[in-house]
């Protein structure tokens, strides 16, 4: 059973100057357990199917169904908190906060106690390879690739079954991408989660279980 499903999604960008129209009737549906690759080269419509699949806005026409419920019917950032969780190209991390206390930020906004948020963002650190000795250490002081783990801890520390990456190895070295790349794969075959990575990367989508390639707004 699908866990995310585009049904005839249209998606129109409108201003006083233009009207563009960056997804036509596209229609996919995504599974617990499965990596999959959204490939195209820029202005295809990727980088506007990822927003809409992680609530950032909601289609023209059409809708996002996730476990058969559209979007539409949702409140969107509830859906953002507990369905799916982004990872960006530019991680995005806080900081002022320290690698501990950036996994542990979602944690506290659900409501969890400082103390289990440490505990639990400690376990997720482990999880993605990232040593005890830096839950105190501050992003800049972290390599591209342990930032990018970092970004995934806290993507994780949602508890969400959906995760969708956004050129997650864009920023890194064919090394650490090899890596950050194993840890997705890992958490889709292993711990049942929906990875969606919309990439440039050939390799990334070799490693994909499923390459889903897009131009011109529409699934090729």
């Amino acid at each position: 059973m699908s866990i995310l499903e585009v049904r005839n999604v249209s998606y129109t960008y409108r201003s006083s100057y233009q009207t563009a129209q960056a997804l036509k009737n596209v229609s996919l549906s995504f599974e617990a357990g499965t990596v999959y690759a959204v490939t195209g080269k820029s202005g295809s419509g990727k980088t506007t199917l990822l927003s809409l699949m992680a609530g950032l806005d909601l289609p023209s026409e059409g809708e996002i169904l996730c476990g058969g419920v559209s979007t539409s019917s949702m409140d969107l950032q509830e859906y953002r908190r507990t369905k799916a969780a982004v990872i960006y190209q530019s991680f995005r991390l806080l900081p002022l906060l320290t690698i501990a206390e950036n996994i542990m930020f979602p944690m506290e906004l659900a409501g969890m106690k400082p103390k289990e948020a440490k505990k639990e963002a400690l376990a997720l650190m482990k999880r993605v390879a990232l040593p005890k000795k830096y839950a105190n250490r501050f992003p800049a002081m972290l390599s591209g690739g342990e930032q990018q783990r970092v970004a995934i801890a806290r993507a994780l520390a949602m508890r969400t079954e959906i995760l969708l990456a956004d050129e997650p190895t864009g920023n890194l070295d064919s090394a650490n991408s090899e890596n950050i790349m194993k840890i997705l794969c890992d958490l889709a075959h292993e711990e049942n989660y929906c990875v969606i990575i919309v990439t440039h990367d050939p390799s990334i989508a070799e490693a994909s279980d499923c390459v889903i390639r897009m131009n011109d707004g529409e699934i090729v």
